[in-house]
């Protein structure tokens, strides 16, 4: 919990956010029908299942649209709808001048940094706009659980809601640079927790908890790195029968099996393996942190883990299907909840051959910058999570920069840093802002995170001016030190 100066800073911020919730409920509860767009991913998921919540809960009707990024074309189909009111969730802070100049009746519910507009929407909920991050304090999925609580019929009936909101932010990786979700974060994680929804407590980071085999856990880590370890099933399973572990019989163990004292056995020889490997970065505040559990899930399913519900979802919107992830969200656990399952089976077998194919290829070194080109054989909608990924192939004290080719002909550019990169003083968000701008693109996203499109002629210059703002980005902080 925040104390003292901290905790007035978040309250305060939060009273703003509140008020800027409240002004719209009105206008909400008095519209026939309703438009909810949304991003195609873990927190816009949720962002849109807990709005869509909340207006089922006041019997509004409503209609969901999902794009991969708003656009010109994509205002314009949401202005076709011809709806009573829109409400953009994890979206729509980088269009508020376009979206006012259609005259579209709208909220707008958002995380990402705001362009500069001189009038406002109906409503424009940003945790920028009060002075917090929005990319480690505040997720989409989170403003719009301040919208929908704001319009709870009674104190506390959305609250259950608050468990969608703090998947959204983990699918947003907004705990991995503290351990722990913060800030206006942990606000709504303690509203959740008190409501009976969701429980946190200190546990292995390693994903897979729930539902993974103890050694394919160990195999699949990448952040962090296990010497020795990741990407070695045999040497896992060596591993956990040294440390004497042991694997189960018909069925294969999972972390969620093991006892209390199996669980501290092996983090102490995780550690100590990666001390006898020379690497000094695998500290328990990088192993171990805050998970969360979502307590209404059934024990050893993907929804019961936050990580883990969050690429779950991401399997279904990222190809198509953002409708199977909305059901998820709103409680579907029959044909939705299956589809989901077959949709992540094949999202898994496309990021390792994602991974496989940057490997073939290789990452290309600038000065500042890294980057692959993978054209049209990766997805342009999980570009960005195999760039992260390739991080285990790449060199760190860089970022990486991923291109794919979409659907419209036009690069996705998606950049990854890490979180000693952003304290350094990288800015991906602006960087790529400013770098798509200049060659006729648009782009935007998180310090640590951001994508961009861009024409498919405009890629060397575009990597030359985002190799220079980079540079300048992390000389200005080394400078400053």
């Amino acid at each position: 919990m925040a104390k003292g100066a901290d905790a007035m800073d978040i309250s305060l911020k939060l009273d703003k956010l509140k008020e800027l919730c409240k002004d719209c409920t009105d206008s909400i509860c008095r519209q026939k029908e309703i438009l909810v767009v949304s991003h195609v991913d873990a927190d816009g998921l949720t962002a849109a299942a807990i709005i869509c919540a909340a207006l089922d809960r006041h019997n509004i009707d409503y209609k969901p649209l999902f794009f991969r990024q708003l656009d010109e074309n994509a205002l314009e189909e949401v202005a076709d709808q011809g709806a009573d009111l829109v409400i953009f969730t994890d979206l729509g802070s980088g269009m508020i001048q376009e979206i006012l100049e259609r005259n579209l009746q709208a909220i707008v519910a958002d995380h990402h940094k705001p362009k500069a507009c001189p009038a406002q929407p109906l409503a424009h909920i940003n945790p920028h706009l009060v002075g917090a991050d929005g990319a480690n304090q505040l997720s989409g999925s989170g403003s719009a659980f301040l919208l929908a609580r704001a319009l709870a019929s009674s104190p506390g009936a959305n609250d259950d809601l608050a468990a969608l909101a703090v998947v959204g932010a983990v699918g947003d990786l907004q705990d991995m640079a503290s351990g722990q979700l913060i800030g206006l974060n942990r606000y709504i994680l303690d509203i959740g927790s008190r409501a009976g929804a969701v429980h946190f407590s200190r546990d292995i980071k390693l994903f897979g908890k729930q539902t993974r085999p103890v050694y394919k856990m160990l195999e699949y880590s990448q952040d962090p790195y296990l010497p020795g370890l990741s990407g070695k099933e045999d040497a896992c399973i060596a591993f956990l029968k040294e440390v004497g572990i042991s694997l189960g019989g018909e069925k294969w163990r999972r972390w969620i099996d093991l006892s209390q004292e199996e669980k501290a056995s092996l983090v102490t020889a995780i550690v100590q393996k990666g001390l006898r490997n020379g690497i000094s970065n695998i500290r328990l505040e990088r192993l171990i942190g805050e998970v969360y559990i979502l307590l209404k899930e059934r024990e050893g399913t993907e929804l019961r883990d936050a990580s883990e519900y969050s690429t779950l979802l991401n399997a279904t919107a990222r190809y198509g299907h953002a409708g199977v992830g909305l059901e998820v969200c709103l409680g579907d656990r029959d044909k939705a909840f299956n589809e989901a399952h077959t949709l992540l089976g094949q999202h898994r077998q496309n990021l390792v051959a994602g991974l496989k194919l940057v490997s073939k290829r290789g990452i290309t070194p600038l000065n500042s910058i890294q980057y692959f080109d993978a054209g049209d054989a990766i997805l342009d909608t999980i570009i960005g999570i195999v760039a992260g990924m390739s991080f285990q192939m790449a060199d760190r004290s860089r970022p990486i920069l991923a291109f794919a080719q979409n659907v419209e002909g036009d690069l996705k550019v998606s950049a990854r840093g890490t979180q000693d990169l952003v304290r350094s003083g990288l800015d991906l968000a602006h960087a790529l802002s400013l770098s798509a701008q200049a060659v006729g693109g648009v782009g935007g996203g998180h310090n640590v995170a951001a994508g961009a499109t861009i024409p498919l002629q405009a890629k060397q210059e575009f990597l030359e001016k985002m190799d220079r703002i980079v540079a300048e980005q992390l000389s200005c902080k080394n400078n400053i030190k």
